[in-house]
């Protein structure tokens, strides 16, 4: 699918997030990427099997008490 050089890493990939974006709709809150997967601006992802990913984004920095 990626016609990009380096190849961009698949959908099965762990760093599969690092695939550029085709097409961004920052107002709907996702972006797709060039390997088919779907990310969403709270982290979670769709793959192009249908399976989902949880969002996975981590505590926010001021919440961690020290």
């Amino acid at each position: 699918m990626c016609q990009h050089q380096p190849t961009c890493p698949s959908a099965e990939a762990i760093d599969r997030e690092a695939a550029r974006v085709l097409a961004c709709f920052p107002e709907q809150g996702w972006s797709l990427l060039c390997n088919g997967v779907i990310v969403f601006e709270d982290t979670g992802e769709l793959l192009p099997d249908g399976s989902s990913i949880a969002p996975h984004r981590g505590p926010a920095r001021h919440a961690l008490v020290a």
